[in-house]
């Protein structure tokens, strides 16, 4: 943390085109992670659009803040929401971009009857929770199900296990913006790890990153 505006600057100039900033709740998923005062920090050092994974038992309690902090996307989990229709009104009420993302264990089924009013699909290759799993193949027959149900306008986003071999197997399968986080920051050159990233989706379906 004392080191993320010269993090953000790296990646930045590397190509990554959004930030995606991951908030646990130690509810939902067995862990805790960053909270409102540290999307307002990094929203401080960058214009990047930023992708908020709220994975959280109440997304709708603390959307608010978290786009009042700067958050550009909020992205909430299928399996928290009540009223999920609800939620994406709430959400696109706020200002904000509307996501939402599915554990490996739920099925795709779960998002058809919201699909078409959120601008973004979340698909989980591994349990959210921890940095650093093994990417979970089975999910790309998933991804590619749910890259069927979208219009062009909408994202579909993969979390989970992505790196140089991993992303080109899920930009085949449909998605269009992978996340990557101990791909990029557990070698020590970020800027390298990113532009190895886009290389290995260069030759794939357009992909961001």
């Amino acid at each position: 943390m004392g080191r993320l505006a010269e993090e953000i600057r790296a990646v930045e100039a590397a190509g990554v085109e959004w930030l995606h900033l991951d908030v646990m709740d130690g509810h939902f998923v067995p862990n805790l992670s960053i909270g409102v005062p540290v999307v307002a920090g990094v929203r401080r050092h960058t214009r990047l659009f930023l992708d908020t994974h709220l994975m959280i038992t109440d997304p709708g309690r603390y959307a608010p803040a978290f786009v009042e902090a700067g958050a550009d996307g909020i992205t909430f989990h299928i399996e928290t929401a009540a009223d999920p229709a609800g939620l994406v009104r709430q959400i696109r009420g706020l200002g904000a971009r509307v996501g939402v993302s599915l554990n490996p264990g739920t099925p795709p089924a779960a998002i058809r009857g919201i699909v078409e009013h959120v601008d973004l699909v979340l698909v989980m290759t591994v349990w959210p929770g921890f940095g650093g799993q093994k990417f979970m193949a089975d999910g790309l027959p998933r991804i590619a199900e749910i890259a069927g149900w979208l219009r062009p306008d909408q994202f579909l986003e993969v979390d989970g296990g992505i790196n140089a071999k991993t992303a080109p197997a899920a930009a085949r399968a449909g998605a269009d913006t992978l996340v990557a986080g101990s791909a990029v920051f557990d070698g020590g050159d970020p800027v390298a790890a990113v532009r190895r990233l886009l290389a290995a989706v260069s030759t794939e379906p357009e992909a961001h990153s």
